[in-house]
């Protein structure tokens, strides 16, 4: 499993032209799973999401998790975080899941992240998204498990 954190001041989601979630202050965390990708996987994930260190404390030193920083957490699927750009120009997507398995590891996190966090926003897995955002910092990281 890949994320790619981005701590936002806010960020939305829309689908067909119409708001489908939003979040102010948080993490916006772009989520790609491979085939080798579990239950178990995804739980180490967002525990790491949920406890890594990335907001300012009152000294300015990132030393805030997201529930002390009071803030919100958007998970959105995104499969091609999952390319192999390794050889040639053309993305291969070969350690990708297949798509029906993703979407149930996908609302698998999005679930347990919603049952351990208290705001917790999704996108929605295979649709074109429209992603905007304001990244604060910027800060941003790579998790991969």
């Amino acid at each position: 499993m890949i994320a790619l954190l981005q701590r936002v001041n806010w960020a939305q989601v829309r689908i067909d032209q119409q708001l489908h979630s939003e979040i102010s202050h948080g993490l916006l965390v772009f989520v790609g799973i491979e085939k080798t990708d579990n239950e178990l996987l995804a739980d180490k994930m967002l525990e790491k999401i949920l406890a890594l260190r990335v907001f300012a404390d009152n000294d300015g030193k990132m030393n805030l998790n997201l529930q002390e920083a009071s803030g919100d957490l958007m998970l959105v699927s995104q499969f091609t975080l999952a390319a192999s750009t390794d050889k040639g120009l053309r993305p291969g997507f070969s350690s990708a899941m297949p798509p029906a398995e993703a979407q149930q590891l996908y609302n698998y996190l999005v679930e347990v992240a919603t049952d351990r966090h208290a705001r917790v926003a999704n996108g929605k897995f295979g649709a074109d998204m429209k992603v905007a955002l304001e990244n604060d910092g910027p800060v941003t990281f790579i998790l991969r498990s």
